[in-house]
């Protein structure tokens, strides 16, 4: 038995799903437990019992017939830039390596609204939660002068209308071009500018209670677009008042070489010298790592965003996964942008952490019950969270479910849980609980998808007109 049920003189009006039968279930608690058959019981917000045997209790509000679907916890990801939805596969950009991708997307990046901003979150937050996820972070670190200074608001509010679970960064640069940075001088702001809105949104938004919807972490954008001193201050910022940091890390070789030709020191040692190495850190990509970089990570209890499709996508390199697992680094899936990926689809990032772990030697390889860990418990540890990421009693109600009973797994039920990982699903989640409430059923959602698409294309396709008109040059 795997939890009990748990009974209680509470109001009536509180709402029981009961998932009955499962094919198979994926804990993903301490000892990697599964089960199939038997049931899972949900009351209100939180899971109150699981097990292998049938339930037998008090009556329910909705009961889902699990017998062909793979339950799982929602996944989490940790790495995204929702805004970029709105510029996937330009043209121009499709071949280049990191640096002269960014200068070139920075152009059209420049033209975002605040209503650009409302739409893209909410078209790249569906576009998780239709692959399984229930808790996203975002790294928004732009911040253009026509758009609303209170972007990271414009987020939170569009995750809450769509019910999921919220963990934006706010991101911050400070080193425009004429300072020697990368971005235009009109999408940074002074570090004034960052340091006041940081501590606004703190007090409106952080919640640190069990079951919070919404956490806000800090993540100056990079090396190369913001100033020593704004990351240090940052991160004193972060450890007084308890909350996570997160930024890129030795993504590229480009990177390397600019942080060795500016600081005289490599990226890790860098983060190191500014107070950034320690177990309330989480950084994206770090694909060049040397062996005395990972130990580190694992002594100071750093966690890292592995994304491997944007990886592949700019050429950027295949990250030491095994090597960081072995070192205790505590290891998260990420998307990444969609400019990058140029996709939001959580399990073809865990299918691709897995067959990119295969261009290694063999003992480096990643098995499927290992990138659904990271996808999961590895998640919830980067972002600091011990409510999540796991089916137990007492964690929160998130889960998806994923009906088995497709052609593209048939032949593959001797082991469906990694059928969910090997095959390339096609369709939606079937079910997509998010703190007990059911936002993806049967595959549909609340959502109005047609006129959600058709307004992200109108204000892409505006972004880019722009830009043109601006730059000289043909975006489209």
């Amino acid at each position: 038995m795997f939890g009990t049920i748990i009974v209680e003189a509470r109001e009536f009006n509180m709402q029981r799903i009961l998932i009955k039968n499962p094919l198979r279930v994926a804990t993903q608690n301490d000892a990697g437990e599964e089960f199939s058959g038997g049931h899972i019981l949900i009351e209100d917000d939180r899971i109150v019992s699981l097990g292998r045997e049938d339930y037998e209790g008090v009556p329910v509000d909705e009961t889902i017939d699990a017998h062909r679907m793979v339950v799982l916890p929602g996944f989490i990801n940790t790495h995204h830039h929702l805004y970029q939805t709105l510029t996937r596969n330009i043209p121009l950009m499709q071949t280049q390596p990191l640096f002269s991708w960014l200068t070139n997307h920075y152009e059209v990046w420049r033209e975002l609204t605040t209503e650009a901003v409302a739409v893209s979150t909410k078209t790249g937050l569906l576009e998780l939660m239709k692959s399984g996820v229930t808790t996203s972070s975002d790294h928004l670190y732009l911040f253009p002068r026509q758009a609303s200074p209170t972007l990271i608001d414009t987020e939170i509010e569009a995750a809450r209308d769509l019910g999921i679970r919220f963990q934006p960064t706010r991101g911050s640069m400070s080193l425009g071009k004429s300072m020697g940075g990368l971005p235009p001088d009109d999408t940074v702001q002074t570090e004034t500018e960052i340091r006041q809105d940081t501590e606004r949104l703190l007090k409106r938004w952080h919640d640190e209670s069990p079951g919070a919807m919404v956490r806000i972490s800090l993540a100056p954008c990079s090396p190369f677009s913001v100033t020593p001193d704004l990351m240090r201050e940052t991160a004193d910022f972060a450890r007084a008042n308890g909350l996570r940091l997160h930024t890129h890390l030795a993504e590229t070789l480009d990177e390397e070489r600019y942080c060795l030709e500016n600081t005289g020191k490599r990226p890790v040692a860098y983060i190191k010298s500014l107070d950034w190495l320690t177990g309330s850190s989480w950084f994206a990509h770090a694909v060049h790592l040397s062996d005395a970089e990972i130990e580190e990570l694992g002594e100071a209890g750093a966690g890292i965003s592995h994304c491997p499709s944007s990886n592949m996508r700019l050429g950027s390199g295949i990250a030491r996964i095994r090597e960081l697992l072995q070192a205790g680094v505590h290891v998260s899936l990420g998307v990444d942008g969609s400019a990058s990926n140029d996709s939001g689809n959580m399990l073809l990032e865990i299918r691709n952490a897995l067959l990119l772990s295969r261009l290694r030697a063999s003992d480096c390889w990643l098995t499927a019950r290992e990138v659904l860990r990271m996808a999961t418990r590895g998640g919830a540890a980067v972002l600091g969270r011990d409510d999540i990421g796991e089916l137990a009693v007492g964690k929160q109600a998130d889960l998806s479910l994923f009906d088995m009973d497709r052609i593209e797994y048939a032949g593959g039920m001797s082991d469906p849980l990694a059928a969910l990982v090997f095959a390339v699903r096609t369709a939606p989640v079937d079910y997509l609980i998010v703190k007990g409430k059911v936002l993806i059923r049967e595959q549909l959602s609340a959502v109005d998808e047609a006129a959600l698409i058709t307004e992200h294309n109108r204000i892409s396709a505006e972004m880019l007109e722009r830009a043109g008109k601006n730059t000289g040059i043909n975006f489209i």
